[in-house]
């Protein structure tokens, strides 16, 4: 009897002086500066989810004059947001060792955009513009697969350098955009809503805001990368549908030329396209993939002439050992998402 209360003061003792477990520092660099289309992660990092999951987690944001991709396979940092998987193709084939562990955006957002009451309300009548507005890198990109699969032609391309000027001023031009983002600037510059066709919607079909690893790190610490998925899931799940004001106040803060009624209005159009949660995520919960989807869009891309057959190892794009799980979808029907 008179020991059992020094044995309890010297465990109670124990309990109060042990050690805190660290927190796994991740260092999680986007491709972009902070936008709604990142909402989920600075969602995760805002509500303390990545913390519940042992991370001590650094977003990186990226720009027009910062290229965080070189980061990844250089272990300088240890994940990596990227676009669609055309990325990731060029990885395997160049032997980048990097893996993709996840897919946030079940539908890419790019998109092109039109005057309405011009005959562009259609997608089949978009090859007959006789202006199109696309950057560089779409030319050599997905407008290639546009004009093998739904006839669009070189004539009418006309070089895009992200300024809506010439786009405002020519009612028959059409241009490239990102479905979350150019509608609102043509809104609030051009006073009209564009006519917006998905790519997605008609057969592009690469999932996009993938989450890349290097390889070492899915071998090496597999439960380092489950928690950085999951955590990021359950940001997306929140930012979604539940109170997402801390998060917008973080991404204003990294990126002070977004406002809360851009993020907002960014927010709505992503749920009202489907662009983070339909598709696969709807059995699979958000990030999810699937190996069909992925050689489907690669078949495609070499029908486009962007790639030969068998040039991609496509069993190393990416790994479907941390998504599909269902994570997050308790959560979604407890706040009403549907």
């Amino acid at each position: 009897m008179i020991r059992r209360p020094t044995l309890l003061l010297a465990t109670l003792v124990t309990l109060s002086t042990a050690p805190a477990f660290a927190q796994d520092k991740v260092i999680f660099a986007t491709n972009w500066k902070a936008q709604a289309a990142h909402g989920g992660f600075y969602q995760a990092l805002a509500d303390g989810t990545y913390r519940k999951y042992g991370l001590d987690v650094t977003i990186q944001p990226g720009g027009p004059q910062v290229n965080n991709r070189p980061l990844l396979p250089a272990g300088r940092i240890q994940f990596l947001m990227t676009g669609n998987l055309l990325h990731n193709f060029d990885n395997v084939k160049n032997g980048v060792p990097t893996v993709v562990v996840a897919a946030m955006f079940q539908k890419d957002p790019q998109a092109l955009i039109a005057h309405p009451g011009q005959g562009y309300e259609k997608f089949e009548a978009l090859k007959t513009a006789p202006t199109a507005l696309i950057a560089k890198d779409g030319q050599f990109s997905w407008w290639q697969w546009l004009k093998v699969t739904h006839g669009f032609k070189d004539e009418a391309l006309k070089p895009y350098n992200y300024n809506l000027g010439p786009f405002l001023a020519n009612t028959k031009a059409i241009q490239q955009g990102y479905s979350v983002a150019e509608p609102i600037y043509v809104e609030n510059q051009g006073k009209f809503k564009p006519v917006v066709h998905l790519l997605a919607d008609h057969g592009f079909s690469t999932y996009s805001t993938v989450i890349e690893t290097r390889l070492d790190t899915v071998k090496n610490q597999p439960d380092l990368v489950q928690r950085f998925v999951d955590a990021s899931i359950l940001g997306w799940v929140n930012y979604l549908y539940g109170n997402r004001t801390a998060a917008n106040a973080l991404m204003i803060k990294d990126n002070p030329e977004m406002s809360e009624a851009e993020l907002e209005a960014s927010t709505a159009l992503m749920k009202q396209q489907g662009i983070v949660d339909s598709g696969e995520s709807l059995a699979g919960g958000i990030g999810a993939m699937s190996e069909g989807r992925i050689r489907d869009f690669y078949a495609q891309m070499v029908k486009a002439g962007l790639y030969k057959p068998g040039e991609v190892d496509l069993s190393r794009v990416a790994t479907f050992q941390f998504v599909n799980k269902k994570v997050g979808m308790d959560v979604k029907a407890k706040l009403g998402g549907k």
